[in-house]
């Protein structure tokens, strides 16, 4: 059996959030309300994403991995990885803000929960008129003050908010506090980990439990990036019909690749899985003389054996990560 571009069968997850972009904007195959995300690829325990066509499938990730072992993912991955999968792919729909939270770094997710951190990155895909993400705070903070504004009732007050539009980026490193706001959808790509410490929830009740949601207060604490900066914006420039560098970190490195005709990809020396998720437009990707067909908001999988690829497209904006 032979390896192809491959296509995951996503995982759609209520959020007491979530809104219904991701059926009407990118033609998510679902029934459920408030569906927050869409997993695009995921190696998450309980929550692996499946092949959706061709020969193989049916196979999780950790199949893949374990049947074509670097052919799958590269050699320096599965040389540090094993046949555990290191990204998670998703697609976020916020109707109302997400809460006020924080990861913690990989040494501290090992430790106390025996996961990785959660490294990771989001690029707007819309954003409604006046949509904000929270990034970071807004002035010098130290665990003092943040404890008391958080303790008052005042934490918003020294959180950093930004009005985003379609194309902003953010790396948000792990302690770094964020929270996604109402009308934003995004595509974000992170480590493989679901553990995210919630701070503040603005005291809603979750339909669905009856219940507000749990807070992780003490677990945070020690794992909060206390700095301030002026800007946690990426800086970035498109040329038409090129690769351009969005953000490049230790645990993923991801570009993106404007297609306005045909750009020819040789990945002979990465060494590494590629992944492209379509953000505008739609892709055609030629591989081995056959056609995938990559529309806006869908994600398709790029074994690391595959050298030689062809991307057309009247134009098109899409996402290239690897490791």
């Amino acid at each position: 059996m032979t390896l192809y571009p491959i296509k995951f069968t996503p995982l759609y997850k209520y959020r007491i959030w979530g809104g219904n972009k991701l059926k009407t904007v990118l033609n998510k195959n679902y029934t459920e309300e408030n569906i927050g995300e869409s997993w695009e690829i995921s190696d998450v325990k309980g929550d692996e994403t499946l092949v959706s066509e061709g020969a193989l499938a049916g196979k999780s990730l950790r199949d893949l991995i374990k049947d074509f072992k670097e052919d799958a993912v590269g050699g320096h991955v599965y040389k540090t990885f094993g046949e555990e999968f290191p990204l998670l792919i998703k697609f976020i729909d916020a109707k109302t803000p997400l809460s006020i939270q924080v990861h913690p770094s990989n040494e501290i997710a090992k430790q106390r929960h025996n996961s990785f951190g959660k490294n990771e990155m989001w690029y707007v895909m819309e954003a409604e008129k006046d949509a904000e993400l929270i990034v970071g705070f807004n002035q010098e903070v130290d665990k003092e003050s943040y404890i008391k504004a958080l303790d008052s009732g005042e934490i918003l007050k020294v959180l950093n908010n930004d009005t985003v539009s379609k194309g902003d980026t953010y790396y948000i490193p792990t302690g770094r506090i964020h929270a996604i706001g109402a009308g934003v959808m995004l595509a974000e790509i992170q480590q493989t980990s679901d553990i995210t410490y919630r701070i503040y929830d603005y005291d809603r009740v979750d339909a669905t439990t009856g219940k507000t949601r749990e807070l992780h207060t003490d677990l945070a604490v020690d794992v909060i990036d206390y700095s301030f900066e002026g800007n946690y914006k990426t800086d970035y420039s498109i040329a038409e019909n090129g690769t351009n560098t969005l953000v490049h970190a230790p645990y993923f490195k991801t570009n993106i690749v404007n297609v306005k005709g045909t750009i020819e990809k040789d990945f002979s020396k990465l060494d590494s899985f590629v992944i492209y998720i379509c953000v505008e437009g739609s892709l055609d990707l030629v591989f081995d003389g056959k056609v995938y067909k990559v529309a806006k908001g869908e994600t398709l999988f790029l074994p690391a054996a595959l050298n030689n690829v062809t991307l057309k497209s009247n134009n098109a904006d899409v996402l290239e990560v690897y490791y």
